[in-house]
């Protein structure tokens, strides 16, 4: 047997907000608020499900350079042109990370500049 991935661990200056936002863009729930300040989100369903939870880990250090591993997100419900106006709204911004304005994805980044590609492909 392989393993799979449960969790991803982000560092963040204001978990919550970070959690609140990543909720709004995957729809998960917040799961579990440690006693350090981390929040823990995911799926309703809880821990251990097919998508890896989000854990977010609180740190004084600030974010600098760009990030060694993202997420990528694929919209569900809309194309992918409803659904940077959407990410957008909800504090997404663009991030330029050497892209040529070629490509079939945005790069996007989160309130605190963590960056993340939204693709083209629409997942049900």
């Amino acid at each position: 047997m392989a393993c799979r991935i449960s969790e991803l661990v982000i560092d963040s200056r204001d978990p919550q907000r970070l959690a609140a936002f990543w909720c709004e863009v995957l729809g998960f729930v917040v799961l579990d608020i440690e006693d350090d300040g981390a929040v823990a989100i995911g799926p309703r369903e809880g821990f251990g499900g097919l998508q890896p939870t989000l854990v977010f880990s609180p740190t004084a250090e600030p974010k600098t350079g760009k990030l060694r591993l993202h997420i990528d997100v694929n919209a569900t419900d809309r194309d992918q042109d409803a659904e940077l106006e959407r990410l957008l709204e909800l504090g997404a911004r663009p991030a330029d990370v050497g892209q040529t304005g070629e490509e079939s994805w945005h790069v996007l980044a989160d309130p605190e500049g963590n960056e993340f590609c939204l693709l083209r492909t629409r997942l049900s």
